[in-house]
């Protein structure tokens, strides 16, 4: 990652030659960024977070350029391919986000270095931002007004019998691709898809009353098959690890498959123990213990106590307007 502002170039002299003036607004933010250099430290210290050697590899972007253009993506409230669209066809913003003349990152590089930022920066960004615009007399902070939405996530209606079908789907699907870069030397992995879809199936028929009687034998053979796969699954991605990279046609596909195997492995641990816990021995498992998705495993069930929609899957959004806004 690039540490700190590169030198200005001629073409960027030119440019600034031009007269290329922001507009007031922007121009109050730049110099707000300019004047709280601990925030664009804080923003550094969150980007080599994690790296060995954070001086070196490819340049990218700045955290001088990553504040200004997450503040900037904010407040217009692009997307991050609208956000680089922006800032690549216009002067004013190559300016304003200390880009100048040279090569806009690609779309997803602003994605990657926003999530690297933590909570606790953002809140900090927040905080200098309503502070600054209550002593410019941008707002007074006497009156807000407050709701809250939820923003839901994209998976199905999350049940133990479909999340334990989800886990043996998924992990069948990759060794098959597996397999097909590692042909010969895997141990045998059998597809137990079939048995286990036919008794996801079967205990999604069940009325109410049969579930009573009939659905813990049902569930204790989905949890046997589950387990199985699970334990194939492991045994196959750790047998790749002793292969020689001079006989894989593709090392790095490899690589990142056996990383999504453990990853959906350690998922399915989850689905199976809240499986277990709550069919098998009754328990009542904790909201904050249990996993709605294998997919987006972030999700978190909500309940607003609306008549249409009792209860929703995803993330409850905290919304607040002043009375300037």
């Amino acid at each position: 990652m690039r540490i700190a502002d590169a030198q200005i170039s001629f073409a960027d002299a030119e440019m600034l030659a031009q007269g290329v003036e922001l507009d007031p607004f922007l121009q109050k933010i730049s110099d707000f960024i300019d004047d709280h250099e601990e925030l664009v430290e804080l923003v550094r210290v969150d980007l080599e977070h994690g790296l060995k050697k954070p001086k070196t590899g490819r340049k990218g972007l700045t955290p001088n350029q990553v504040l200004r253009s997450l503040i900037l993506m904010r407040i217009k409230n692009w997307d991050y391919r609208e956000l680089r669209e922006r800032i690549r066809d216009g002067y004013t913003l190559r300016k304003f986000t200390g880009v100048y003349s040279r090569r806009v990152p690609k779309h997803n590089a602003f994605n990657q270095a926003f999530n690297r930022l933590t909570s606790a920066t953002v809140q900090k960004i927040n905080d200098g931002v309503i502070q600054a615009a209550v002593e410019d007399g941008l707002e007074d902070g006497n009156k807000l007004r407050v709701d809250t939405t939820v923003v839901e996530s994209d998976i199905h209606w999350p049940t133990d019998a479909t999340l334990l079908w989800d886990t043996v789907r998924v992990l069948t699907r990759l060794i098959g691709q597996l397999k097909e870069i590692v042909p010969a030397g895997l141990p045998r992995f059998s597809d137990r898809k079939r048995s286990a879809r036919r008794r996801m199936q079967r205990l999604q028929r069940m009325s109410s009353a049969q579930r009573q009687h009939q659905q813990l034998p049902v569930y204790r053979k989905l949890l046997t098959i589950t387990h199985q796969v699970l334990f194939n699954a492991r045994r196959t991605a750790t047998a790749t690890e002793k292969l020689s990279k001079r006989n894989l046609s593709d090392p790095v596909m490899l690589a990142a498959l056996r990383h999504e195997i453990t990853h959906y492995c350690d998922l399915g641990d989850r689905v199976v123990d809240q499986a277990e816990r709550r069919i098998l021995k009754g328990e009542q498992v904790p909201t904050s213990e249990k996993i709605y998705s294998i997919f987006e495993p972030h999700t978190d069930l909500i309940k607003r106590g609306k008549i249409n929609k009792p209860v929703e899957f995803g993330h409850k959004v905290f919304l607040a307007e002043s009375a300037n806004v």
